[in-house]
């Protein structure tokens, strides 16, 4: 058989056993990881159950309780399937199955895993739940055909993106339970993501002098010297839309002030307010350089609110992923196998999040980001209320990463 005639062996497998696979995206969505809090041991014990009744042998991996727990969650198991087929090359298909609480605005319970309109509705059904499926089905496929295949496969399946990916992806290549040839990490369906911005998120804590509200002067109004810290902060992205990235798809950092809290009453001067902001580095960047500046953009403003003190905490540094050639061939075949599925080209491009795939890049792992799911992030609601994966995207998409994984692992 022509490689050709193999192609279209691997989408008949998928086409009949696509119910299958939406049955099996819709029990992994019906178990809630939401993150925080981060008690997501319960969805890889059912996620191995669900993988063993396919035969495959899955190695679970909890990490332990102390460390989990300094690290603000409550439970965590990594998951690792190895497919060896023989000498050659280790891809690793990594998706991760935490995810932000649901939040407000449902019309569709985040849970419930609906079909609607070929749409199917719940937390986590495009981010990322839907690449268990994905890589999965692609990787059942390609050993429905009985091939002699070069090398192997690993599945990571992961816990704490949301949280920086440390004690996921991280903790696995520190604990050299994986150390793959070639990564494809979750992603969307019609581009092909070869590189990502890097994060820096900070907590500030600004101090003044409680007092009560009807003798101010006694105090120290924390919040306006955070007021002043904000102003100062939220300037800086006038500057930074003057630094431009020259990856595709990425555009200039940006900084967000995502949190505050402070004070005690109404009729209290408050005494003590908290921000968290979270800077985005575009991929140029030295993230040394960018922590500096923007501490010293907090102090400065804090030095002009006479009793003003502050107090800085570094909560995140998560590094960027920048364009690595030695992707060629998987970022190749992935375009190609793309097309030929959607009818459309399928570009590469940098995107402004930050993702797991950083700690592989660190590692000298060459990857790319591709899976289930729409044009942008935006379409799918990841994060927003009814988030919900199209079903024709799933599909199209197993047949690519099947038809990549044969590309690149057929012997002979």
């Amino acid at each position: 058989m022509t490689l050709e005639n193999h192609n279209t062996a691997l989408d008949a497998w998928i086409d009949a056993h696509f119910d299958e696979e939406v049955r099996f995206l819709q029990a992994l969505v019906r178990v809630p990881t939401d993150t925080p809090p981060g008690n997501n041991a319960p969805h890889a014990e059912r996620t191995a159950e669900l993988l063993e009744n396919f035969g495959f042998t899955v190695e679970k991996y909890p990490v332990p309780a102390a460390e989990v727990k300094a690290y603000g969650l409550e439970s965590l198991t990594n998951l690792i399937v190895r497919r060896q087929y023989g000498p050659g090359k280790i891809i690793a298909l990594n998706a991760h199955g935490d995810v932000v609480p649901p939040g407000d605005g449902w019309m569709h319970d985040p849970y419930g895993a609906e079909i609607v309109d070929g749409k199917l509705y719940g937390r986590a059904s495009a981010v990322s739940k839907s690449d268990f499926a994905t890589y999965t089905f692609a990787v059942r496929a390609l050993e429905s055909l009985g091939l002699p295949l070069q090398g192997g496969i690993e599945l990571l399946f992961t816990y704490d993106e949301e949280f920086g990916g440390e004690l996921g992806p991280g903790w696995l290549l520190k604990n050299k339970l994986s150390r793959p040839d070639l990564l494809i990490a979750a992603g969307f369906s019609y581009q092909v993501i070869t590189a990502h911005n890097g994060c820096l998120q900070m907590e500030v804590t600004v101090h003044g002098k409680m007092a009560h509200a009807a003798i101010p002067d006694t105090g120290i109004d924390a919040l306006q010297g955070a007021t002043a810290i904000l102003t100062a902060l939220y300037l800086q992205n006038q500057h930074y839309k003057s630094i431009t990235s020259k990856v595709e798809g990425i555009t200039h950092p940006y900084l967000n002030v995502g949190r505050i809290e402070g004070g005690t009453n109404t009729n209290v001067v408050p005494g003590k307010v908290t921000l968290r902001l979270d800077r985005r580095m575009i991929p140029e960047e030295n993230p040394a350089g960018v922590e500096l500046d923007v501490r010293r953009v907090i102090l400065d403003a804090a030095a002009s609110m006479p009793g003003i003190t502050v107090e800085i905490k570094r909560l995140l540094m998560a590094d960027a992923w920048k364009p690595d050639n030695r992707n060629a061939a998987l970022v190749q075949a992935l375009q190609k196998h793309g097309e030929a599925i959607f009818g459309e080209p399928i570009p590469t491009s940098g995107t402004p999040l930050y993702t797991d795939v950083r700690l592989f890049g660190a590692a000298g792992v060459p990857a790319a980001i591709y899976g289930a799911g729409p044009r942008t992030v935006f379409e799918s609601n990841a994060k927003r209320a009814d988030e919900h994966l199209v079903l024709e995207d799933l599909r199209g998409a197993t047949k690519v990463v099947a038809r990549t994984l044969l590309e690149l692992l057929r012997g002979g």
